[in-house]
């Protein structure tokens, strides 16, 4: 078991209330190569949970990000799982919810936005808002989390920053407050100017960007007749002047975004991003129900799974699910009903998580991420509660779109096949189907070609098992009804799946076969969510 330096489990002595209001909960939302682990990294770094930041490929005698724990991604060099980092700062307790930078992996993404109070959105500085973060942000905004801005790799050229805040704007509908203000043009960034535009803060790099960048924080009087400063502050009192006033409650409904300018990979305005979240991120508060109500954190104990993963430490071939603390206080060894099932599940192995590294956790309170080890009957999207019975609103889930058949080349290992394919359903990797045909061949589905990959990869490494995937033609999907699943079965325009747990998806072709199979169908309702 490995200690985590510079964490703690909390305070005892507070009540639940006090403790909630410590807890800051994000994400970071972004486009593949927007800089997403870099980010992730370097607020670990500046937050004192590392000494010196890793990197997503780690040059010689460095080590590799913390987020990315799985062999494959850092011989990728990509993020392809959720992971939990949790550090304290300014006796603030910070739950970072690191989601996979993949759009392959956007359902993985989907699921962590349901544990978290906010996000970091992440934009390029000569890119702005790109497909994957347009889509993500959509689902931000459906769930109404507040979303503070960060333009990164404002280092390299790109776009004006006045141009920046207006295609912000006009691309999301979002109204913009500048928190920071860059100084030089994008590729000649000297630092930053503060809201107020007086203190002027220059930065110098540092060696590959490992640890933490010098600093000199310049007065108005100091710097007066530098070009890029005076530029910076006209365009940040026009920016001002144009009504864009910071509004709390227009923040808490993600209407507005607070934006900051700065460079992870060489650490400038990492600071001003942390102080940002510190001051103005919500602290974990009350959570939606299934039946529509708010739940109070001061309520007895509950959590919400929103994710499961096994195999996070090769060593002990251990099932980890990741639980979200809703309210009440957790206790290491309590007895909790899982509310899908009925039944009682011990929390006797809680860790404490921070990437692949854990240690044991006495207690936690809302806002905290805890993982429970071996709990073989807890999936993901459970409500898991202590004395007051209650189901928390169900993760949203998308529709697959690549389909392959999965064919178990040992058949010695038939046992392992079928039981690795369940793991990994279970865990989202991938989705397990089977046709309403006498074909038993699995079929297995994806949102993209990458998590199959990954499914192959962790068959291999962690089962020992070997399979061939063959394609299959369908392109999208959509969930049906049971009831509706009947009427259906036979069509010439679709393929009816059905999951382990009963539910039905119908798979389509191409869009004519999906607008025929409508047209045939009137009354059968589609949805483009597998999970609302």
């Amino acid at each position: 078991m490995q200690e985590i330096s510079g964490q703690t489990a909390g305070h005892t002595d507070g009540g639940v209330a006090q403790e909630a209001a410590r807890r800051r909960t994000f994400a970071i939302i972004s486009h593949p190569d927007a800089g997403k682990t870099t980010l992730t990294e370097k607020l670990l770094l500046y937050g004192g949970a590392l000494g010196e930041a890793g990197a997503v490929k780690a040059r010689s005698g460095r080590r590799d990000a913390t987020s990315d724990w799985m062999e494959l991604e850092r011989r990728r060099g990509i993020s392809v799982t959720s992971t939990a980092l949790r550090f304290e700062h300014r006796d603030t307790i910070f739950n970072l919810l690191d989601t996979p930078g993949h759009r392959d992996f956007s359902e993985d993404t989907l699921r962590v936005l349901a544990a978290a109070d906010c996000a970091v959105m992440l934009l390029d500085a000569a890119r702005g808002v790109e497909e994957q973060t347009l889509k993500l942000f959509q689902v931000a905004r459906a769930r109404q989390i507040p979303l503070i801005t960060f333009v990164n790799k404002y280092d390299r050229p790109g776009m004006e920053p006045l141009a920046m805040i207006d295609h912000v704007e006009q691309t999301l509908e979002l109204s913009c407050t500048a928190m920071t203000w860059p100084v030089g043009a994008p590729g000649e960034f000297e630092g930053v100017l503060e809201a107020d535009g007086e203190a002027f803060v220059r930065f110098t790099r540092t060696a590959h960007g490992a640890t933490r960048a010098h600093s000199e924080r310049l007065e108005a009087a100091e710097v007066s007749g530098d070009a890029a400063w005076t530029r910076a502050r006209e365009e940040l009192e026009l920016l001002q002047a144009d009504g864009r006033e910071w509004d709390p409650e227009l923040f808490a409904g993600g209407e507005l975004t607070p934006v900051l300018f700065g460079s992870a990979l060489w650490n400038f305005g990492i600071e001003h991003l942390l102080d940002v979240l510190l001051r103005f991120a919500p602290a974990a508060r009350q959570r939606p129900t299934a039946d529509g109500r708010q739940h109070p954190v001061d309520a007895p104990f509950s959590a919400l799974v929103f994710k499961v993963q096994a195999n996070m430490d090769p060593r002990h071939r251990d099932r980890i699910a990741f639980l979200r603390v809703c309210s009440g206080r957790f206790e290491r060894g309590m007895r909790v009903t899982n509310a899908r099932t009925g039944r009682s599940v011990a929390m006797s192995y809680a860790h404490e998580l921070f990437g692949q590294e854990r240690a044991t956790l006495d207690d936690a309170y809302p806002g905290d991420i805890i993982g429970i080890v071996n709990a073989t009957e807890v999936l993901v999207g459970d409500t898991l509660y202590a004395d007051e019975p209650v189901n928390f609103a169900p993760i949203p889930a998308l529709a697959p779109e690549h389909f392959v058949t999965a064919h178990n080349r040992d058949p010695t290992r038939h046992k392992q096949f079928h039981r690795a394919l369940e793991q990994l359903d279970q865990e989202g990797v991938v989705q397990l189907f089977r046709r309403e045909t006498d074909a038993p061949v699995p079929v297995l589905a994806a949102i993209g070609p990458l998590q199959f990959e990954v499914a192959v990869h962790r068959l291999e490494s962690e089962f020992g098992v070997r399979v061939r995937l063959d394609p299959l033609d369908w392109r999208l999907a959509r969930r049906i009804s049971a009831q509706d699943a009947a009427s259906a079965r036979g069509s010439r325009w679709a393929q009816l799946l059905e999951r382990r747990d009963g539910s039905h998806l119908v798979a389509f072709r191409t869009p004519y076969a999906l607008q025929q199979f409508s047209e045939e169908f009137p009354a059968v309702a589609l949805d483009e969510m597998t999970v609302r």
